[in-house]
């Protein structure tokens, strides 16, 4: 079956990118003092915007080390599993409910301590669970993020667990005894309204970013492991920033979309502003005209070979040059795109999802189509690429598993509500979380109620 808007590729050199400028250190300047003085009513802020993982086996490319693992798998946010081979047919081993917010936004992802022996589960309702491969409950930890919780992954290096709330804090988790080993509050962050990006960790340093609202805005931030302690920060993000910050260290970048439609980036480690580019955004006016709406970027970029790939709700696609920002090719999609791709770097493929309720696989070099698969809902969560199958959560209540040179089913497994974690194969299981079933969440003349939770599930190979 053919998409509705058949996409296309195009290469472009033409469309306008944004650079920096003395003059935009200024103004930068100015909102952060402007943010400083309005932390407490930002902290006490009760409207959030919209929307807006994994074993380290690509250590190396991480940080040296074994002993971190991260949301999509590495800092370069890939989603990527070579190594990792999906059965040919699947069940339920066991599963618990953990979802109960109507919120938009993708639902956190599981992520394996370094170890592989528990797995975490951060839920909307501020809990974190850590349960063992077999479904043993290890602990549950209530947090202060008791309204909107975790809609982020943790970061976790050695037995530390770190993950932000939509309270605004910046938690540190014990992951053998989930005890609290320090919380940064939004008070210390410039009174941040909520973060809702996955922490990335290199050689001593958290990376996180934060959102702000009012004026809707975010900032990038490194903080100190140990202490929980700021040690740096960039508030030029206009936009409440979601996606969560991917570092690519042979290209010496780091860099982050947000809800403005621009992807931000710095030289790392330097930390100094290289570029922006600005995807085509023809809404409304926000932040009293500091941007537009209508390309807001949700999903998190994903670095390859000298190149980020992100989608925006202008229905594209975008491939960038990350050494200046520059467009390479722009895929078009029939619907808004802000699901994670992945990439396959042997083969250099990129998957990436629409809410055109198809999956895509795209040539990275070139952005040709190579095929595409109707999974019949949504795919705003992040996707996974393994050694034969690409993983992709659907809106329509079911996680499909996709033969990766074909697109062909291989099979599905139908769930509760709406699939929107990235889902996580580790030594044979696949763990993944889904939305709540709520109705009536877009009738203001009804009363939203919660029909189900959304559980946390763990699937195995059928015997």
């Amino acid at each position: 079956m053919e998409p509705p808007h058949r996409p296309r590729s195009r290469r472009s050199r033409t469309r306008p990118r944004s650079r920096t400028s003395p003059a935009d250190g200024e103004a930068n300047a100015s909102r952060r003092r402007f943010l400083g003085a309005t932390a407490t009513a930002t902290a006490a802020a009760t409207g959030l915007a919209g929307c807006v993982d994994l074993p380290n086996t690509l250590g190396g490319l991480v940080d040296g080390s074994e002993d971190v693992s991260l949301f999509q798998n590495d800092l370069r946010r890939l989603g990527y599993y070579p190594d990792e081979v999906v059965p040919d047919a699947v069940h339920v081993d066991w599963t618990f409910p953990i979802n109960y917010v109507g919120h938009t936004a993708a639902k956190s992802s599981p992520l394996p301590t370094p170890d592989g022996e528990t797995i975490l589960f951060a839920g909307d309702t501020g809990r974190v669970h850590a349960y063992t491969p077999a479904g043993e409950l290890r602990w549950t930890t209530q947090t202060g993020a008791t309204e909107l919780g975790f809609h982020g992954s943790p970061a976790i290096v050695g037995d530390t667990a770190y993950i932000g709330g939509y309270d605004g804090d910046l938690y540190a988790l014990d992951t053998d005894s989930g005890d609290t080993v320090w919380r940064t509050r939004s008070a210390e962050l410039d009174g941040a309204l909520a973060i809702g990006s996955s922490p990335a960790y290199h050689d001593g340093t958290l990376y996180v970013i934060s959102e702000f609202a009012p004026p809707s805005s975010g900032a990038l931030w490194a903080i100190d492991p140990n202490t929980g302690d700021p040690t740096w920060s960039d508030d030029r993000i206009w936009g409440q920033a979601h996606p969560s910050p991917t570092i690519d260290l042979d290209a010496g970048r780091i860099l982050a979309g947000s809800n403005d439609g621009a992807v931000y980036c710095w030289e790392f480690p330097e930390l100094e502003f290289s570029w922006q580019y600005q995807a085509d955004a023809d809404g409304e006016e926000a932040a009293d005209g500091a941007f537009r709406k209508g390309a807001q970027i949700k999903g998190t970029v994903a670095a390859h070979d000298g190149y980020g790939y992100v989608g925006s709700w202008d229905n594209n696609f975008y491939c960038l040059d990350l050494a200046d920002g520059e467009e390479e090719w722009v895929f078009e999609t029939g619907a808004s795109v802000m699901s994670n791709p992945a990439v396959d770097v042997e083969e250099d493929i990129v998957y990436m999802g629409s809410d055109d309720n198809y999956v895509y696989a795209l040539d990275a070099k070139s952005g040709e189509e190579l095929w595409s698969t109707d999974v019949n809902g949504r795919v705003i969560g992040a996707l996974t690429v393994t050694a034969e199958t690409v993983l992709a959560g659907s809106y329509d209540s079911h996680l499909y598993a996709l033969d990766k040179e074909t697109g062909d089913r291989r099979w599905r497994v139908e769930n509760r509500g709406r699939v929107t974690s990235a889902p996580v194969p580790v030594d044979g299981r696949i763990y993944y979380a889904e939305r709540g079933v709520i109705s009536n969440y877009y009738d203001d003349d009804e009363e939203t109620t919660l029909e189900e939770p959304g559980h946390a599930y763990c699937l195995v190979a059928d015997d």
